[in-house]
C-alpha cells in the first residue's frame, strides 16, 4: 500500500508515473500533411534497423524495454504478423518509430510512437498519429490503447489526449537506471538527473 507523502528512492533507480490511455472509437483525424521530403513507410522487421531507430527515438526519454531483450526474443515480437512497424523517412534516413501491436484479440496497442529530433516541430507527429489511428481502426478492434510516463517527452500526454485518447489508469513504475546498467549512455535523458 502506498501512503501519502514523499518516499525515498534508492540511488541508481528511476521512478515514473505511468498514465494509460485508450480510444474506444476512431477519433477524428488531424489531417496533418507531411512536409516536403518526408515519406510514410511500412517497415519489414529487421533487428539492426529496429535497434537503431529505437535508440535514436527513445534514448532521450530513457526507453529501454526493447534493449533488454535478446535478439531472438525481440525478433519473435517484430516477426509476428500481428505487429506492424512504420516510419517517416527524410532524405533517405528513417526518423520515426510507429509500432502497432494487434496480438491481443479485439485490441491494438500503440506500443511505440516517437520521432527523432530531426522531425520534431515539423508537424510529422500529427501525420504519424493520423496514420496510426487509420491503420489501427482498419482492423476489427474495440480499443486502441497507449501508455506514457513522466520521464517521456513532456508533450506526450497532452498530444495523446488531443489525438482522441482518454486516460483511464495511472501507475508508479520503479526500475534500475538504464544509464548505470550500461544500456544507455550516461548523458541520455538529461531531463532526469542521474543519482548514483
Amino acid at each position: 500500500m502506498i501512503t501519502d507523502g514523499l518516499h525515498d528512492l534508492p540511488a541508481g533507480k528511476v521512478a515514473m508515473v505511468v498514465t494509460h490511455l485508450e480510444m474506444t472509437a476512431p477519433a477524428p483525424l488531424r489531417g496533418a500533411p507531411l512536409a516536403e521530403g518526408i515519406t510514410f513507410l511500412e517497415v519489414i522487421p529487421d533487428l539492426a534497423w529496429y535497434r537503431d531507430i529505437f535508440e535514436r527515438v527513445g534514448s532521450e526519454w530513457l526507453w529501454t524495454s526493447r534493449l533488454l531483450l535478446q535478439d531472438k526474443d525481440l525478433m519473435a515480437i517484430l516477426g509476428d504478423p500481428n505487429v506492424l512497424l512504420f516510419t517517416l523517412s527524410r532524405d533517405g534516413r528513417d526518423e520515426a518509430l510507429l509500432e502497432l501491436d494487434f496480438r491481443q484479440e479485439g485490441e491494438c496497442e500503440l506500443a511505440f510512437f516517437g520521432l527523432t529530433s530531426a522531425l520534431i516541430g515539423t508537424g510529422a507527429g500529427g501525420h504519424l498519429m493520423d496514420r496510426a489511428i487509420e491503420i489501427a481502426w482498419s482492423r476489427p478492434i474495440n480499443r486502441l490503447h497507449v501508455h506514457t510516463c513522466t520521464i517521456d517527452s513532456p508533450q506526450a500526454l497532452a498530444f495523446y489526449q488531443r489525438s482522441g485518447f482518454s486516460p483511464y489508469r495511472r501507475q508508479i513504475e520503479i526500475g534500475d537506471d538504464p544509464r548505470l546498467e550500461g544500456l544507455l549512455p550516461e548523458d541520455a535523458g538529461p531531463h532526469y538527473p542521474l543519482i548514483r
